[in-house]
């Protein structure tokens, strides 16, 4: 993968996150269950942070 290709992943991953921490939010405010929100959470920030990881090399 180019960094170009690399970075557009890390976009792609970087607004993810921000949605379904979105999504998160409102579960909360209504009592809902979030475990799964918090693992997608989890997996998401490994994988932008080995991403991130790769551009720096």
């Amino acid at each position: 993968m180019d960094k170009r290709a690399m970075q557009a992943k890390l976009d792609e991953l970087k607004s993810d996150y921000v949605r379904i921490q979105g999504d998160m939010d409102k579960l909360e405010y209504v009592r809902g269950r979030v475990s799964s929100a918090e693992e997608q959470l989890i997996r998401l920030e490994k994988e932008i942070a080995q991403l991130r990881k790769q551009l720096e090399e």
